[in-house]
């Protein structure tokens, strides 16, 4: 029962990590990385088609991403995907092959950043104290419904909590990361 409880909460814990670290790589650093296109759609003879399906993305160099569509007709749609995104990058086109060049950030613009993702980090926490609390409850019930004994509750509560801060410190080190990524100049 206790341990039922415990792999759900940890489970549940682990998706908020990978959906943390998902958020983060959607925030844009100096350098370039082919994950910040990952949320882009093309239109494709009348569907929107996400970017990786219809084109090659990979890194030139730091600052510069290289886009090979696989067809020829799509070399303007994907360019003019790029340019309406709210990412605000200025996307060159030679022949067949699209060039986006990453535009250095400014302080002002680090700082509303990171911002934004001490947000993102603070809902993570959030989320991984709510998940203790529904599985604190979880505890509560089966003590009201005699399965377990209010010990054993007691000590499901230590292992729920150490979890918890075992999670929470990850999100920490999540943080602290990607903010030495986005002073770096």
């Amino acid at each position: 029962m206790i341990d039922d409880i415990k792999t759900d909460a940890a489970t549940r814990m682990d998706k908020t990590l990978g959906s943390l670290a998902g958020e983060l790589t959607k925030v844009r650093t100096g350098r370039a990385h082919p994950s910040l296109l990952d949320h882009l759609t093309v239109e494709y003879y009348g569907a929107q088609t996400p970017l990786q399906q219809v084109a090659n993305v990979s890194v030139e160099d730091s600052r510069t991403l290289v886009i090979t569509p696989w067809e020829q007709p799509m070399v303007k749609a994907v360019e003019k995907a790029i340019m309406n995104s709210d990412l605000g990058l200025n996307p060159s086109t030679a022949g067949t092959v699209i060039r986006v060049p990453m535009p250095p950030l400014t302080e002002e613009r680090r700082r509303d950043l990171i911002k934004v993702v001490r947000g993102e980090a603070e809902a993570a926490r959030v989320a991984i104290r709510n998940i203790r609390r529904d599985a604190n409850n979880d505890l509560k019930d089966l003590v009201k419904e005699k399965m377990i004994s209010e010990d054993d509750e007691h000590r499901g509560q230590e292992v729920i909590q150490k979890l918890t801060d075992q999670h929470v410190h990850q999100v920490e080190e999540m943080l602290t990361e990607k903010e030495a990524d986005l002073m770096e100049v």
